[in-house]
């Protein structure tokens, strides 16, 4: 195969989904099937507009373009990278960050409920002035809560320096210094104490048995940031331990747990977990109040 092969965009997506579906990746990282992620690499290699696929299907490709982009595919292929690697981009709502292969790819549920700043739970998100948040890898969240609760500092909470190198990035590049603070911390160990009106985490929670059966892109990932122990569990018991002696009594607690409500609802069940809706469904953010936590 040259790359007299393929003239166009067009030729270049019919190859990549042929390809993609015959390897059978795991689409699990921001794209729903072939086509999305296929267009998002040739779109990104090629500098187009990722929004803009149809004006450019049939332009003429330099076979220099050609060449870059079916490298793209191959390494997709070959080595199972996720997209977001590859790219050194990642995407919630319209928010893009920097990633790479020292942070798990963004795709917390939490996002969702952040541009609506956690209503009706926060009365007012102008009156929030502390927020903290647990494992927060690329810093995706810290930023987005930042925007959210203008008048807040918002402290970022890693146990990996690697990860919190990445956050750094992201926090510069929105210029959120001095309002988003990374912070190398073993949860709440290294965290200077002060009381925050909310707390937020998307913990490591993939149970032992999940963990066995991961598909090899999730396998590129941190796996310090996916494993969370026998029931996934392991720290979401230690966050949820240590909420209340940080919480203002007016806090929430929100924590994503994925898959693992059976898991959640056994370990902490008899606080009253709230669940809020996201896209997935009702089974994947639970929020607990100051009240619940103290009782």
């Amino acid at each position: 195969m040259t790359t007299t092969t393929f003239s166009t965009p067009r030729d270049l997506l019919r190859y990549a989904v042929t390809r993609f579906n015959g390897a059978k990746l795991f689409f699990g990282h921001g794209s729903a099937e072939a086509i999305d992620e296929a267009a998002y690499l040739i779109l990104h290699t090629l500098k187009l507009p990722l929004d803009k696929l149809d004006p450019f299907l049939d332009a003429r490709l330099l076979p220099e373009e050609v060449l870059q982009v079916l490298a793209v595919i191959e390494r997709r292929v070959v080595e199972r990278v996720p997209a977001a690697y590859i790219t050194n981009e990642a995407w919630l709502g319209s928010y893009s960050f920097y990633v790479d292969e020292r942070v798990l790819v963004p795709r917390s549920f939490i996002a969702e409920l952040i541009p609506n700043a956690f209503s009706p739970w926060v009365a007012d998100p102008e009156a929030v002035e502390n927020v903290l948040e647990l494992c927060t890898g690329s810093g995706c969240l810290a930023i987005m809560m930042a925007d959210a609760f203008p008048n807040a500092v918002v402290d970022a909470v890693d146990i990996s320096g690697d990860a919190l190198a990445v956050a750094e990035r992201n926090i510069r590049d929105y210029k959120l210094e001095g309002r988003v603070n990374p912070i190398e911390s073993d949860l709440y160990q290294n965290v200077p104490f002060k009381k925050y009106d909310l707390i937020v985490s998307n913990p490591p929670y993939v149970n032992s048995d999940s963990m066995a059966k991961l598909p090899p892109e999730y396998l590129r990932e941190p796996q310090i940031a996916l494993a969370g122990g026998a029931d996934g569990m392991d720290l979401v018991r230690k966050i949820v331990d240590g909420a209340a002696e940080r919480l203002t009594p007016e806090g929430i607690l929100v924590v994503e747990i994925g898959n693992e409500r059976e898991y959640a609802e056994a370990a902490f069940g008899a606080l009253g977990l709230t669940w809020l809706t996201t896209s997935i469904g009702d089974d994947a953010v639970f929020l607990l109040t100051a009240e619940q936590l103290t009782k």
